[in-house]
């Protein structure tokens, strides 16, 4: 009887250990992997969604542009690092930060329609919502308001207490990309080449500056003629000259969120060299025809891309911060 006694209470004594140590494992898994989820803030913030989007509508109602600079945002934030609110902030004297780096400057814009919407989720809960999470929003506001499709976006994601230039500088393709260089990079992301070519057809809505095309207008052979013509009027050829002359990224609809980019591209009107590249008689030109021959096709697998782009690499449970101004850590 004894020991039988003693077998059991070992048994139950390794199985409490058992027990503990699983719970141990999954606080630490939930600490360093925390999932993001579309109610994260359901009962913190409820009125978090209402209050991002009556201030993103104002912004574009203002300039319909803006829709396609905070998707921007979202984009070269993600990129770098993961989506961390890293591209939101100011240099300090302990780090150079994204604003400044080549695919920035002169060209990221919407920081103070972000302080706006910061500041409006701060009056109605103070400390609780991230400036990572607020760039998300308002990316799936911004192409809902011009027109495009909608879904639940994943949030819990917190904010970097730095930021890096080099990794903005290396982390971001330049316009100047061929098809290899895009998927290599979105690849190392753990984004597809479908993933790709629907995220790119963001550029159905924004604009872009004659430095960023130039090349493309005056010195490409697989471009409609008179669309060259028509850039290149706004867009001298001289280095210096026009530099900051901004043109449509779509030529059709240029802030409304449709499928007329792909379009486009299978009529050699692509604005930039890397949009091109996109349908130029490679593997990707089949996935660009399906777009332009199917708005759903497109909206659902843009949607799907965002979702996942969305999840690269975010802060969660203990990591980072919830900052109280974006461009500056706590």
């Amino acid at each position: 009887m004894f020991m039988l006694g003693n077998t059991k209470m070992g048994s139950a004594s390794s199985f409490s250990k058992f027990c503990l140590t699983l719970l141990l494992l999954v606080d630490v898994l939930g600490s360093t992997n925390a999932q993001l989820s579309t109610n994260f803030y359901s009962k913190s913030c409820p009125n978090l969604l209402s209050t991002v989007k009556s201030t993103v509508t104002s912004a574009i109602n203002k300039e319909a542009r803006m829709g396609a600079s905070l998707l921007r945002l979202f984009f070269h934030d993600c990129f770098v690092n993961g989506c961390d609110g890293s591209v939101l902030l100011d240099d300090t004297s302990s780090f150079t930060g994204e604003k400044n780096a080549n695919p920035n400057r002169n060209s990221s814009r919407g920081f103070d329609v972000v302080d706006n919407i910061k500041s409006a989720v701060e009056n109605v809960c103070p400390g609780v919502v991230s400036c990572a999470d607020i760039l998300a929003i308002a990316a799936r506001d911004s192409v809902e308001i011009l027109g495009g499709p909608k879904w639940a976006v994943k949030l819990g994601r917190r904010d970097a207490r730095s930021a890096s230039q080099s990794a903005a500088n290396n982390g971001i393709p330049p316009p100047t990309s061929n098809l290899n260089r895009l998927t290599s990079r979105f690849n190392a992301l753990g984004l597809s080449t479908r993933d790709l070519v629907a995220l790119s057809g963001a550029h159905t809505i924004g604009q872009a500056r004659c430095t960023s095309f130039r090349a493309r207008i005056y010195n490409e052979s697989n471009i409609d003629a008179s669309f060259a013509q028509t850039r290149q009027r706004n867009c001298p050829r001289t280095t210096g000259s026009g530099d900051n002359n901004l043109a449509p990224l779509d030529i059709q609809t240029p802030t409304s969120f449709d499928n007329n980019y792909f379009k486009n591209l299978i009529s050699q009107r692509g604005l930039l060299h890397s949009d091109q590249q996109l349908f130029n008689g490679g593997s990707t030109d089949s996935i660009v025809r399906g777009y332009g021959n199917s708005p759903s096709s497109f909206n659902s697998d843009f949607v799907a891309a965002m979702i996942k782009m969305g999840d690269i690499s975010p802060l969660t449970g203990s990591r980072g911060e919830i900052r109280k101004n974006c461009r500056r850590v706590n």
